[in-house]
């Protein structure tokens, strides 16, 4: 049986919208008064999209979307529930739904962990805060610069969007804290042709800053790459030295990820379950996650359940160290919490990487 359940209160005008203090203040001493712990999460989030098309704007879109969650643990059994109104009916709701969730709950291992004052931190500064239509000309100006090249034959989507996310956490004991962060995007899809040869890619580039983002070179390296590929022939089987761009390599490591993530290893599915201390990659690799990585897309101060961020070395010179692990993961397999508990506020507690990345070295031959 699921232990999650969202809900939308009703919207009556005598019902009062609370901000998150006040909120989560409110669901504490509920809390307290029904002998349960809690861990209150919120996000707000908003989102800008812009099209264009040959030259002109096609749409614009603006949107916000965000809630509260909780994760009640009643008698060491865990349940959620979540709402988009928040208000006093909707957080008696909640509460009242979370903690029923866990009393239909059979294993009994769930606990919130030891928290503190994280404080709030803004992530972003001024990086989105140019006006909307300086934001318009650029995504006119990555669609023109991505039409210059002579083997563009058609653009099918040409995009410009920024995303921000403000997040909150208070639990009863004792974590409390915010943060704000958010990134821009510059892409486009689009098809090429050379003689007989044809050929559909997608680019983008991502910054944390609107003005960091260049609408020629992001266009220009898109186009270029795909340039590459016009006319290209199957090798000759053999055996090869292989080269990985940075995008393409991580999207290897997006796979491989899986393997690493300390709820994988908790399940019983991890094939590296045994191969910490043991060598697993080339002397030359060593992987990283670190959510502190400065300008980093997914840098955070804390996780989910408000653990600070450090830096994890999962492979040091070919040599497993680590998996990625939240508090309950970490207590199920013996190992150390490496703050990576990743939950929103409508979904249940997991472990996710942030800025995964493997450390420059001397360009010598892989093993």
């Amino acid at each position: 049986m699921s232990n999650k359940v969202s809900h939308k209160a009703s919207n009556k005008a005598s019902h009062k919208t609370l901000g998150f203090q006040e909120a989560s203040t409110y669901l504490l001493e509920q809390a307290k008064s029904l002998g349960v712990d809690i861990e209150i999460l919120s996000s707000q989030g908003r989102e800008l999209t812009i099209d264009t098309f040959q030259g002109e704007l096609s749409q614009i879109t603006q949107a916000t979307q965000g809630g509260i969650g909780l994760r009640v643990i009643s008698g060491g059994k865990t349940g959620y529930a979540s709402t988009e109104e928040v208000n006093q009916e909707a957080l008696d709701w909640i509460l009242k739904e979370a903690k029923e969730n866990a009393d239909l709950q059979t294993t009994t291992d769930g606990f919130i962990p030891e928290g503190k004052a994280l404080g709030q931190k803004d992530l972003i500064g001024e990086g989105l805060s140019a006006p909307v239509d300086e934001k318009a000309q650029k995504a006119i100006d990555f669609e023109a610069a991505v039409r210059k090249h002579p083997n563009l034959k058609q653009v099918m989507i040409s995009r410009y969007t920024e995303s921000e996310v403000q997040g909150a956490l208070a639990s009863s004991k004792g974590a409390s804290g915010g943060y704000r962060n958010g990134y821009t995007v510059l892409g486009s899809s689009f098809i090429m042709e050379k003689g007989d040869s044809l050929k559909q890619s997608f680019g983008l580039d991502w910054d944390k800053e609107f003005h960091s983002l260049d609408a020629n070179k992001t266009a220009m390296e898109a186009t270029e790459k795909m340039a590459r590929l016009l006319g290209a022939q199957p090798l000759t089987t053999g055996k090869y030295t292989a080269y990985f761009e940075p995008k393409a390599f991580g999207s290897l490591l997006s796979v491989l990820m899986y393997m690493f993530s300390g709820k994988t290893l908790m399940e019983g599915k991890s094939r590296l379950a045994d191969k910490i201390g043991s060598k697993i990659a080339a002397s030359n690799i060593t992987l990283i996650d670190d959510p502190t990585l400065e300008r980093g897309i997914a840098t955070r101060p804390f996780d989910s359940e408000g653990t600070a961020s450090q830096k994890t070395i999962l492979i040091e010179n070919g040599i497993m160290k680590s998996f990625l692990h939240n508090s309950q993961t970490a207590k199920a397999t013996g190992q150390e919490n490496t703050g990576h508990a990743s939950r929103g506020y409508s979904s249940t507690l997991g472990v996710s990487p942030t800025n995964i990345y493997v450390e420059a070295g001397d360009g010598v031959k892989l093993e």
